[in-house]
């Protein structure tokens, strides 16, 4: 996969296909215009799938909103549900390796959650030059 267009299909056909197999409804509010280099693509797919893993087998949500935005300033991303929600018990092992990817690549990712309205991830990877 190379540059925004590539991520953006394949948020798309990840999408897709993930709604049609487990039957929840996604709605795409935002995706990548421009390039985003390959590491940063790699960690937006590492967090997606793990958030959406998440959603399938925790929240018992009707809908999935997803926003991925790329631009001067870098990227941001943002995964919300409208399932149950969760009491904070510390961070599980998924949510940690969703922090890891987006350490990684020198971003941050926080997780929160209102016990039945839902949780929204989210995260911000600063533009590198």
């Amino acid at each position: 996969m190379r540059g925004g267009q590539g991520l953006a299909e394949e948020l798309e056909s990840c999408l897709a296909e993930w709604s049609e197999r487990t039957g929840i409804a996604v709605e795409t509010w935002a995706l990548p215009k421009t390039d985003v280099p390959s590491p940063v693509s790699s960690a937006v797919m590492t967090v997606l799938h793990e958030a959406l893993s998440n959603v399938e087998r925790h929240s018992r949500a009707r809908t999935v909103s997803i926003a991925v935005t790329a631009g001067k300033k870098g990227l941001r991303m943002t995964v919300s549900d409208d399932g149950r929600g969760f009491l904070a018990a510390g961070p599980g092992r998924g949510i940690a390796r969703m922090r890891a990817a987006f350490a990684e690549i020198g971003g941050n990712l926080s997780v929160n959650s209102v016990l039945g309205q839902g949780t929204t991830v989210s995260g911000v990877v600063p533009h590198h030059e």
